[in-house]
């Protein structure tokens, strides 16, 4: 049996599907799909900002140095909880670097992630990142926990949670940056 051209045309479609789904190839095509769709990050609305119940959180840095999440108190925080498998989090990671480069003096920023620390360090490397991250030694407290990657916070001074954002945002937007001098200014 000759196979007709809608078979053809068909098969040449799914291996394309599975050639996005399953290799590298198309990890990079997610990446730049996030980075396209991305958008600034929303504040969350005045009525519902919600102070943390808690800073009792424990966390490890890169070097194994012990990182107490209460020490950081009455402190803007940033929280990024990422990995490096998902596409949408690899995506943020150039605005976040900016933002960073900006900001580092002035706001505490966490990049929390349960991989391996070695593999971390590779991928830190091969994307020439330079940001602070952290091991969780135990669950966070229960305001900053979510099941989707990426989820990003950033707390005031008071310990409200003024962006709760999921998915790939453009951390480096006017809109953030406007947000963050607003709470420095506080």
């Amino acid at each position: 049996m000759v196979p007709t051209k809608k078979w053809i045309v068909n098969g040449i479609f799914i291996l394309g599907i599975l050639i996005l789904l399953f290799t590298p190839i198309g990890f990079k095509v997610k990446v730049i799909a996030s980075r396209l769709l991305s958008s600034s990050a929303a504040k969350v609305k005045e009525g519902m900002q919600v102070p943390l119940d808690t800073y009792q959180w424990k966390l490890t840095d890169l070097e194994n140095g012990t990182f107490n999440f209460e020490d950081q108190k009455e402190k803007i925080i940033l929280v990024n909880f990422w990995a490096t498998w998902c596409p949408p989090c690899v995506a943020e990671m150039p605005s976040f670097q900016e933002l960073y480069n900006d900001y580092n003096n002035k706001v505490v920023f966490m990049f929390v992630t349960s991989e391996d620390r070695q593999k971390v360090v590779s991928f830190l490397e091969r994307k020439d990142l330079d940001l602070p991250i952290y091991f969780p030694s135990f669950e966070p407290p229960k305001m900053l926990r979510s099941k989707l990657l990426p989820t990003t916070y950033i707390i005031d001074r008071e310990g409200k949670i003024i962006v709760a954002e999921t998915g790939a945002a453009d951390w480096n937007s006017s809109k953030t940056r406007a947000l963050i001098d607003d709470l420095l200014k506080e």
